[in-house]
Parts: structure tokens; sequence; C-alpha cells
């Protein structure tokens, strides 16, 4: 007879280190000086923040202090409004980031046209 033997793997953090570092997170301290204090890298840190739901990745702005939109969601929402095919829209991703932006401001600012 076959036995098992299952390995138990010790856990990275104790429940302990856990709650100081949520609480340390929560209060603004940032994930490198917590890394820091633990003796971790900073990517454990940041992997177990987000396995317990806390961690917010940063969000990215533009030049301009806009949402950074990438050019094949530009390209996909020109293609969706005009009711273009996969291959069309993929034709237009190859475009300039400028010109798709620029397509997509005329599209939401535009009024419907109305057939006389």
């Amino acid at each position: 007879m076959a036995t098992s033997t299952k390995t138990v793997k010790a856990p990275n953090y104790t429940p302990e280190q856990e709650t100081a570092m949520q609480a340390d997170y929560a209060a603004g301290v940032s994930v490198e000086k917590i890394a820091e204090s633990l003796g971790k890298s900073a990517r454990s840190v940041v992997a177990k923040l987000s396995r317990l739901g806390v961690y917010k990745a940063k969000e990215y702005k533009s030049k301009t202090g806009e949402p950074v939109q990438k050019k094949d969601e530009t390209a996909d929402a020109i293609g969706l409004v005009l009711k273009m095919t996969e291959a069309e829209i993929e034709s237009l991703t190859k475009a300039n980031k400028t010109a798709l932006v620029k397509i997509w401001k005329m599209i939401c600012d535009s009024k419907p046209v109305m057939a006389e």
C-alpha cells in the first residue's frame, strides 16, 4: 500500500504580520517600507496584500492628468460604434494613437444625423 505524504508549506506571513501589514498599508505606509520592516521583498508584500483584497494598483495618468486609455481600447470603442468587423478594428489599431483619440472625441461630440 502506498502512503501519501503531504508536504505542508510553511506560511510566509504569520497572522500577526498580516494584520500589521494591512494596518500599515491602510495608514499609507509604502509597500517598500512594509517589506523592509518584515524582511520581505516588495513584490511579496504586494502579492500578499492583493490576495488579502487590500492592495490597489497605482492608477496611471497621462501627461495631461487624464486616465490612460490604451490604443487597443480606443480602436475597439470606435469599431463598436461604427459597427466594424474584427478585421477592420484590427487594422484600425495600427493607426497612430493621437489620431485614434481625435477620431474618438469627434464621435463622442457628434450629433446624430437625421435623414430627410
